[in-house]
C-alpha cells in the first residue's frame, strides 16, 4: 500500500496535466460544429486510408450492379450525344464563332461545376450527423460546396475539407437550415427546413404560410434562395408526410419525408457556386451596414 502511494505521488503531476488537456480539448471540440467539422477532417486524413480499403471490399461485390447501371447511363449520353451531333451538323457555322471565344470568358459565363466523390464514413443517429467524403482540396473540393444524390436529392453541404477528405454537414444536422417549397404551390410559399434530432428519415418544415397549397404527399423542394445549390433547378428534399396548423394558427407545421435516405448514401454529387463568395460577401456586407446605397468607392 505504501509503495502504491509513493507510486502516485511520483506520478500526480503528470496524471492531472492529462485530464486536464482532455477536459480543455473536449470543451474545444464541442464548441461550435465547425469546429466539429474541422477536426473530424483531421481525423478522417489519418483513418480515412483505412476505411477507403474497407469501402473496396465492399465495393467490389456491387460491382456487377453498377455496371448495368453505367451500362444504361452510357446508352442515355450515347442517345443525347447522336442528338448533338445532328445539330451540331446543321450549325456548324456557328461552332467556328463559338471556338474563338476566349476559354476565361466561357468559364466565367458558367456558375455551376459539378464533381462526383464516395461516402467513407457517414452519422445519423447524434444530433449533428456528419458525412465524409474521399476528395478534398486536392481534388477541386472548396467549402461551402452544395451535395446531393445522383438522383437530385438534397444531402447537405461541404464545411471543411483537407487535401484528400472533405466533411459535409447533412440535412440530418440540428444546425443545418435551408427553405423549401411545396410543389404545386401557385403561390410558391416557403417554408424553413431543419432537423428536429429525432427521425433520421423526417425533417420540420416550418413558418409556411397558411395559404399556401400543400397536402399530404405533395413534394418539397428547395427554395432556389440558397447559394449552396443550383438556382431554378428542383433539387429534392422530400414529400409531405403530415401538416397541421402552429399554436397561433397562422402558419403550417409540415413534417417531411426524406426522398434520400442518408443512413445508405454511397455515391454523390457535389455543387460549386462560383458566385458563392461574391454574393454571400455582399450580402455580409449590407447586413453588417458597411455597405451604403449609392456610396461610391474610389
Amino acid at each position: 500500500m505504501y509503495k502504491l502511494i509513493e507510486f502516485l505521488r511520483r506520478i500526480y503531476i503528470v496524471v492531472l496535466f492529462l485530464v486536464i488537456e482532455s477536459v480543455a480539448l473536449y470543451c474545444y471540440a464541442h464548441s461550435t460544429y465547425h469546429t466539429q467539422a474541422k477536426i473530424l477532417a483531421r481525423a478522417n486524413s489519418v483513418v480515412g486510408g483505412a476505411q477507403s480499403v474497407l469501402y473496396g471490399i465492399r465495393h467490389y461485390f456491387t460491382l456487377s450492379s453498377e455496371n448495368r447501371a453505367l451500362a444504361t447511363r452510357v446508352a442515355q449520353l450515347e442517345s443525347e450525344l447522336q442528338y448533338y451531333r445532328e445539330a451540331g451538323a446543321i450549325e456548324r457555322e456557328n461552332q467556328e464563332a463559338f471556338a474563338q471565344i476566349d476559354s476565361v470568358l466561357m468559364e466565367g459565363l458558367v456558375q455551376y461545376r459539378y464533381m462526383s466523390a464516395r461516402v467513407i464514413a457517414n452519422t445519423v443517429h447524434h444530433r449533428n450527423n456528419f458525412i465524409t467524403l474521399n476528395r478534398g482540396a486536392m481534388h477541386g473540393v472548396t467549402p461551402n460546396m452544395g451535395v446531393i444524390t445522383p438522383e437530385g436529392n438534397m444531402v447537405g453541404y461541404v464545411a471543411a475539407c483537407s487535401d484528400r477528405y472533405s466533411v459535409v454537414v447533412s440535412l440530418l444536422n440540428m444546425d443545418f437550415s435551408t427553405s423549401g417549397k411545396v410543389v404545386g404551390d401557385d403561390h410558391n410559399y416557403v417554408g424553413s427546413i431543419s432537423w428536429n434530432g429525432s427521425s433520421p428519415y423526417k425533417v420540420d418544415m416550418t413558418e409556411l404560410s397558411k395559404y399556401a397549397d400543400v397536402e399530404v404527399g405533395d413534394e418539397v423542394v428547395g427554395s432556389g434562395a440558397s447559394h449552396y445549390f443550383p438556382a431554378g433547378v428542383n433539387i429534392r428534399i422530400g414529400y409531405v408526410d403530415a401538416v397541421r396548423e402552429n399554436e397561433n394558427h397562422t402558419s403550417y407545421d409540415v413534417v417531411v419525408r426524406l426522398a434520400a435516405d442518408l443512413s445508405r448514401l454511397d455515391n454523390v454529387i457535389l455543387v460549386e457556386n462560383f458566385d458563392y463568395n461574391e454574393v454571400s460577401g455582399l450580402e455580409e456586407s449590407v447586413a453588417s451596414g458597411q455597405y451604403l446605397l449609392g456610396e461610391e468607392t474610389n
